[in-house]
């Protein structure tokens, strides 16, 4: 198949492209900047949607960037680089006149309210509480097309684990170090996939002519919380991992409202992708970490 990624440099989308090439479709990425077997968004604005049988969009601005302050414009650039890039394709989507088969957008889990106790599938209620499952509301809206010409497919992401990006990038020096530990109360859920899985449900999504709706994009076994994930990355790097970081220093690098996506989390089950067929690689918290770290 011709697939169309957009934000496909990003990490989850390095790791897409790589297995959609392996799997022998044809990749066109959509980036800022032009290159081989790429358009540039304004290409796309401009000229509409080059010919390709399904578009899968990863676009985003990285929100637990520590580097950034979570001030009015860094909010703006969450919003406007999902929202934006969702809507100039879902638009360009409509107006082909031969439109792909398949629409596929990645959006968080961060729609489903933290919990301690609750446990939320793909129809389970959210999407109203904060600036983040607002955001995930909006960018779902943004991706809705008319019709029923293309089947439309949302993969609400966890925490995704992978070598050298995403949530664990930042983690693994102090782990390292043996200077790693549970996030505030350690009690909160923590929603986690592996890399490849992440990639393997948005292929399946491409290739499964069944598909459509939600699928969350969790593992399995994702009823762990975030003293567990700790202890597991700690005994996958040999190393203590029990020093715990307050809450109140997590405040502070990532301001009040951003810090609840480290300290609260949600337990999500994915139900609705095991029901699709989809088989994961790595199920358990270990294997995973294990192939992380390795």
């Amino acid at each position: 198949m011709r697939v169309l990624v957009g934000g496909g440099t990003g990490f989850i989308g390095t790791a897409l492209t790589r297995l959609l090439k392996a799997k022998g479709h044809e990749v066109t990425l959509i980036s800022r900047q032009p290159g081989t077997a790429q358009i540039t968004w304004e290409e796309l604005s401009r000229s509409g949607l080059p010919s390709c049988d399904a578009v899968i969009n990863l676009a985003g601005e990285n929100i637990l960037n520590p580097l950034r302050r979570w001030n009015e414009a860094f909010q703006k650039e969450v919003l406007s680089s999902r929202l934006e890039t969702t809507q100039m394709l879902a638009n360009a989507i409509t107006k082909a006149p031969q439109p792909p088969q398949a629409w596929i957008v990645v959006t968080g889990v961060a729609y489903y309210q933290p919990s301690l106790t609750a446990e939320y599938d793909e129809d389970s209620p959210g999407g109203d509480f904060d600036f983040f499952s607002n955001l995930v509301t909006k960018w779902e809206a943004a991706a809705r097309l008319p019709g029923d010409s293309t089947r439309q497919v949302v993969v609400r992401s966890g925490i995704v684990l992978g070598h050298g990006g995403g949530a664990i990038g930042h983690m693994l020096l102090p782990f390292r170090l043996g200077l790693g530990g549970p996030i505030g109360s350690g009690r909160q859920f923590f929603p986690w996939i592996h890399i490849r899985d992440m990639a393997g449900i948005l292929i399946h999504a491409l290739e499964a002519n069944h598909v459509q709706g939600v699928l969350n994009g969790v593992a399995p076994a994702s009823t762990t919380t975030n003293a567990e994930f700790a202890q597991a990355l700690g005994t996958a790097l040999g190393r203590p991992a029990f020093i715990p970081v307050p809450s109140t220093v997590v405040q502070a690098v990532f301001g009040r409202e951003r810090a609840v996506m480290l300290l609260e989390g949600q337990k999500v089950v994915p139900r609705r992708t095991l029901a699709t067929g989809y088989q994961y690689s790595f199920p358990e918290l270990g294997a995973a970490l294990k192939e992380v770290v390795a």
